[in-house]
């Protein structure tokens, strides 16, 4: 079995991973370009490639800005591949790719809810109980194509981050099934009277205030997580939360401990273990900014 690999980052190398120690041939791998990271710009491939150059430097590896180039479609052509497997590849697959072989896509969420870039993190900022990927033929729109198979999960208390380990190695494993029973599948159409997209997180996402509910904050928190963080309009970052029952004035401190604060909320409260200043100090409880130690009654923002 041949087949064309397209992905990005950790969660589709969990999946490049297990195709290869299953034997599957790995005719070729596209993934984004390098990008500049950090305050020095510093130019960092993605993880599909910092992974192949260390294990399996004899895949080549392919960075087109876009897939719409005529070469490049003449080349995966000329690869002859039983499949082309995309898993956050971060692009959509012009009509020329797809029409090559079948086209399976592992997508991050229960489709069809979720379609789009941020499918875990907006799982959990809906209080979603339960999360999932899906191997689905692709067509040419926006994760709109014919369900294969479906693994689920949990969400729980999980973080994005957690989730993102977690559904990248239920993908790894989904896609050797799938695979092998391709065609024996019976494949089925997306409702598309529950379907939902979802857009790219953004830096900016991570602001709130306590003025939201013990729910709406927790659930943000855990989206979040690691990615954007979560931070109020001071630049002041949550960096560890949980909810609490205390009741009381919105943004004030309603109580300290040894090793936390807890904080009103519009109904409740969170209890919170560790902030940090936009000068990237962690603060533990007792907590000081500015110098000022915080006490019952203070207010944060």
């Amino acid at each position: 079995m041949d087949v064309v690999f397209m992905g990005t980052p950790e969660y589709a190398t969990k999946i490049l991973r297990n195709l290869i120690k299953n034997q599957i041939n790995i005719s070729a791998v596209f993934t984004q370009p390098d990008k500049p990271v950090g305050r020095k710009q510093i130019l960092t491939p993605p993880d599909v490639k910092a992974f192949l150059i260390q294990n399996h430097p004899d895949i080549k590896i392919h960075q087109p800005k876009n897939l719409k180039d005529p070469q490049t479609t003449e080349f995966i052509f000329s690869l002859k591949p039983d499949f082309i497997v995309v898993a956050a590849y971060g692009q959509i697959l012009p009509q020329s790719i797809l029409d090559i072989a079948p086209c399976i896509n592992l997508h991050a969420s229960i489709l069809p809810k979720y379609r789009g870039a941020s499918p875990i993190q907006s799982a959990i900022l809906d209080g979603q109980t339960q999360t999932g990927v899906t191997s689905m033929l692709m067509d040419a729109g926006l994760d709109t194509g014919m369900i294969l198979q479906i693994s689920k999960t949990e969400c729980g208390d999980k973080t994005s981050g957690e989730l993102f380990d977690e559904l990248g190695d239920m993908a790894a494993e989904l896609i050797i099934d799938t695979l092998k029973n391709f065609h024996t599948i019976q494949k089925q159409p997306q409702d598309e009277s529950k379907s939902s997209i979802c857009k790219k997180i953004k830096k900016e996402m991570g602001l709130f205030d306590f003025n939201q509910t013990t729910k709406e904050i927790y659930n943000k928190f855990r989206a979040f997580t690691p990615w954007p963080g979560m931070f109020l309009s001071s630049g002041l970052k949550i960096l560890s939360l949980k909810p609490s029952s205390l009741k009381g004035n919105v943004g004030e401190i309603l109580q300290i401990a040894k090793n936390s604060i807890i904080v009103g909320t519009s109904d409740a409260s969170v209890e919170i273990f560790t902030l940090q200043e936009p000068s990237k100090k962690s603060l533990d409880a007792p907590i000081y900014i500015n110098g000022k130690r915080l006490g019952v009654g203070d207010r944060i923002s």
